[in-house]
């Protein structure tokens, strides 16, 4: 009985994905105040402190660790591709009238993380450039930006660049992480996206069909 227990705490701790607090210096730790993150469906979350509530996640989807990119999606899909082109992109040119966020179909955070995770909106990655400080930084050799929240709360968004055809492009250098808003004018190529780099983060738009990191909320 004592081995089958011991197992089943194994299997347990396999499930937790993206623990960023296994280094005794908080600084690099991705998340928190210095004690062990909140979990929701097997994955790690921290609230910031926000107007809005939202918990946002310890690390992208497909990432595990908080410095790993993880996957890369064009907007409105939910798995990762070799090459990313507008030929092979599903939402490019075509007309999407709402919100994708939530949706199973479209949601690359819903789909593969369940429960209510899910991507941001256009509204809500705003919020996380007007009421955070974003800090250029370093983690464990990966470049990115931490985002601190108004209760001093944080999250390590790494600086994964994009994708266009085989190609990532400047990684190091910047990151791209999509919303789940189309681009609110009569285009239906474009999305919204968060940029950052060394010079702060701005809300801004993306190729549909490129593929980007996607950082997960929850309520």
């Amino acid at each position: 009985m004592k081995r089958i227990y011991l197992i089943m705490l194994m299997i347990a701790a396999m499930m937790v994905s993206c623990n960023p607090n296994d280094d005794d210096d908080n600084s690099n730790s991705g998340g928190g105040n210095g004690g062990g993150n909140d979990q929701y469906n097997g994955y790690e979350y921290v609230d910031l402190g926000l107007p809005s509530g939202l918990k946002w996640a310890t690390c992208n989807v497909g990432a595990t660790s908080l410095e790993d990119y993880g996957d890369y999606f064009a907007w409105g899909e939910t798995s990762p591709k070799a090459e990313y082109t507008y030929e092979n992109s599903i939402t490019y040119g075509k007309q999407m009238s709402s919100d994708i966020s939530g949706s199973a179909q479209y949601d690359a955070a819903t789909a593969n993380w369940g429960g209510s995770w899910r991507m941001p909106t256009k509204e809500e990655m705003q919020e996380l450039e007007d009421h955070c400080e974003w800090e250029w930084t370093e983690v464990n050799g990966v470049n990115g930006s931490k985002v601190i929240g108004p209760n001093g709360s944080y999250i390590f968004l790494p600086a994964a660049g994009y994708r266009y055809s085989t190609l990532l492009n400047y990684d190091g250098d910047n990151g791209r992480y999509w919303s789940s808003t189309p681009y609110d004018n009569d285009y239906d190529t474009y999305a919204c996206d968060v940029y950052f780099g060394i010079g702060g983060a701005h809300v801004y738009v993306g190729n549909r069909f490129d593929g980007q990191t996607v950082r997960p909320i929850t309520e």
